[in-house]
């Protein structure tokens, strides 16, 4: 796919992992916050609620979808994301997605299916028994969490509209709410965002819609009130706060292609066989792990590969990236 658009992302704008959590640690043992950094910045008590003050949201375990391995913090879930909305800054989602509204919400399943619908948020609450699934979620830039998600298969949103056979592709489009959001104001994306799977990725049990983490609904800052999570792909597939649930015969046209379809692609499967043009994908670090640990070894597919390998059989996955 030719390269359409270059992401207005300078270079200088996107703070290096390392000389962020060192300077995370020090302003801690300085007794300031993190959010402390620039002037008007708002701190996080300002920004929205902390953690210990979201509602509880009652999930069952499913043990046949976790990965025994230690949990990330809760604390770095929630202050350490990726969320361009609000900014190119790890620390940015943190700092201004307290002003994010969230209710009212309605999400609209349109498209290539029978029986189109909108659905309010409490409704799609109450759609499917909520569980607790342990996955790991592996970003594009080299690092990992381990993240105990609630929520339930995608699948079980799309059955109840039926979707038809001409349905080939499922485009997620989140919400755009440029007054709120300095990152839409600044257009360092196409807005709104869009991603977008396969169909059967989408069906997969494994593809889930998420509505809260760590017995909690959804903060903000984390994609509140529902986001995507795909545990085989990289973090870009999880897209956040969804408004348009859109069924279609054609593959969407996604933001990061869009933006710099040589850097990312489609399909966007973890393997370390493929580097990013500008960094190696062999390697990870695990956040909460400390910066000096030692980098883990990227596993094909995230270490999913048993579920989802043959969904991609016969497919060259250096083309299909």
């Amino acid at each position: 796919m030719p390269r359409i658009n270059q992401p207005t992302i300078p270079p200088s704008e996107i703070t290096p992992e390392g000389v962020w959590l060192s300077r995370r640690r020090w302003l801690q043992r300085a007794g300031l916050g993190v959010a402390a950094l620039g002037a008007g910045r708002l701190s996080p008590a300002v920004a929205g609620p902390a953690p210990d003050d979201l509602a509880s949201l009652h999930a069952t375990p499913n043990p046949d979808f976790r990965v025994d391995e230690p949990l990330t913090s809760e604390q770095d879930i929630t202050s350490y994301n990726n969320f361009y909305e609000f900014g190119t800054g790890k620390t940015d989602p943190m700092d201004y997605a307290g002003k994010m509204r969230t209710r009212p919400w309605a999400v609209v399943v349109e498209g290539e299916v029978m029986r189109p619908r909108t659905f309010d948020i409490d409704d799609l609450l109450k759609l499917a028994p909520m569980q607790e699934r342990i996955y790991r979620l592996r970003c594009v830039e080299a690092w990992s969490m381990v993240i105990p998600w609630i929520g339930y298969s995608l699948s079980e949103l799309l059955n109840q509209v039926q979707p038809t056979s001409r349905a080939k592709y499922v485009a997620f489009i989140t919400a755009e709410q440029a007054d709120v959001m300095p990152g839409v104001r600044r257009g360092i994306l196409d807005w709104p965002y869009v991603e977008g799977l396969r169909m059967d990725e989408a069906m997969h049990p494994l593809a889930m819609l998420v509505f809260g983490l760590y017995g909690k609904v959804l903060p903000n800052q984390n994609g509140a009130p529902l986001r995507l999570a795909v545990p085989w792909k990289y973090g870009f597939k999880s897209g956040k706060s969804i408004v348009r649930i859109r069924l279609t015969a054609d593959m969407p046209l996604t933001s990061w292609v869009k933006a710099a379809s040589s850097e990312y692609g489609f399909y966007a499967n973890v393997n370390p066989e493929v580097p990013h043009p500008r960094w190696s994908q062999a390697t990870e670090r695990r956040i909460g792990a400390g910066f000096f640990a030692p980098r883990a070894d990227t596993i094909k597919f995230n270490g999913y590969g048993e579920q989802v390998a043959s969904l991609y059989q016969g497919m060259d996955l250096v083309k299909h990236f």
